[in-house]
């Protein structure tokens, strides 16, 4: 029986943050705001910081530094969010590929994979622009590509949620189940401080 107490998974999470991991599309910052909001923490987007800090958008900081100095700033932003009070926080869909970055997430926070598939994953990014990823002559490959590269990656969560076209409180309500899971089973993830 899930209870699904704010309170209570507060208590529970202790200093820890729930960090939501997955692919682009998957709903990370739209489910994450509505997760923040039942549990009364805060929301962060780990992209939006990073934009912050930079003063550029993401595409730009690709176009004008590289994947590899934007993947710097991000574990680096990331580690900063993760020392701070508890809060949801969606991260971009590489940061988990991360070994440092997963370390910090498994010491700091409580990671919950938002697992697409293909279809549905594509059929949400095909709507943006703003992909860096995907600029490219042949977007569904690379998001093929990916999935096939991360879901290993991001299988090693703690919690994992299937992301699909459901309304939001659906999945919230699915992630506070697994987190009740999770710290069911793992009693000795008691409180950090």
């Amino acid at each position: 029986m899930h209870d699904r107490d704010p309170d209570r998974l507060r208590e529970r999470l202790g200093a820890r943050s729930i960090v939501l991991v997955g692919m682009m599309g998957c709903g990370k910052t739209s489910v994450g705001r509505q997760l923040a909001a039942r549990l009364k923490i805060p929301f962060v987007d780990a992209d939006h910081e990073i934009e912050e800090a930079a003063n550029l958008t993401v595409p730009e900081i690709f176009a004008r530094h590289g994947e590899d100095y934007f993947r710097a700033g991000e574990r680096r932003v990331i580690a900063r969010l993760l020392g701070q009070p508890p809060r949801v926080l969606a991260t971009g869909g590489g940061a988990f590929m991360n070994a440092q970055t997963r370390a910090n997430i498994a010491e700091r926070g409580v990671s919950v994979w938002l697992k697409g598939d293909f279809e549905t994953l594509f059929a949400r990014v095909s709507r943006r622009t703003s992909r860096p990823l995907l600029q490219n002559p042949d977007p569904e490959g690379v998001m093929r590509k990916l999935l096939a590269e991360r879901d290993p990656v991001y299988a090693q969560a703690d919690v994992t949620v299937i992301s699909r076209d459901v309304p939001h409180e659906v999945i919230v309500d699915e992630i506070l189940a697994g987190l009740d899971d999770y710290f069911a089973a793992h009693p000795e993830a008691g409180p950090a401080i």
